[in-house]
């Protein structure tokens, strides 16, 4: 990781979301690494409106993944992983179509899954309390 942004509130997100598009313009599965709270979620939608989704981002904790489009009707996945007790439930969701569907990926609680993500996968952590520090 080489970037790392400090922020107080959610004014700054954002900002911090455009710079790490910008980072990995050629990337497309982002996996958010932080405790409950941390605020992945909260991230995610500012990524989502900086790609130009019109669907609000919501936590898809027990659906697991949630499906946004853009303003261009491009897909966007969003994906909670949190309620994973077993690999064979990412495998029947059809993770595969999704991750390599050359869409964009954000998934929530990817340690779980650690060893089915891409080699190219972008690792985002937050981490702090009262300051958050996400670094990518």
């Amino acid at each position: 990781m080489v970037n790392e942004y400090s922020v107080k509130s959610e004014i700054g997100l954002p900002e911090i979301a455009r710079k790490l598009l910008a980072s990995y313009p050629d990337k497309r599965i982002f996996a958010l690494y932080g405790t409950m709270g941390a605020g992945k979620t909260t991230f995610i939608k500012a990524i989502c409106r900086e790609l130009g989704v019109e669907d609000e981002a919501l936590s898809p904790t027990f659906s697991i993944i949630n499906e946004y489009h853009t303003h261009k009707q491009i897909p966007v996945y969003h994906f909670d992983f949190y309620r994973i007790n077993k690999l064979e439930e990412v495998y029947d969701i059809g993770y595969e179509e999704y991750l390599f569907s050359g869409n964009y990926c954000l998934l929530e609680w990817p340690e779980l899954i650690e060893e089915l993500l891409p080699a190219e996968t972008v690792k985002v952590s937050i981490t702090g309390e009262q300051e958050r520090i996400i670094a990518f």
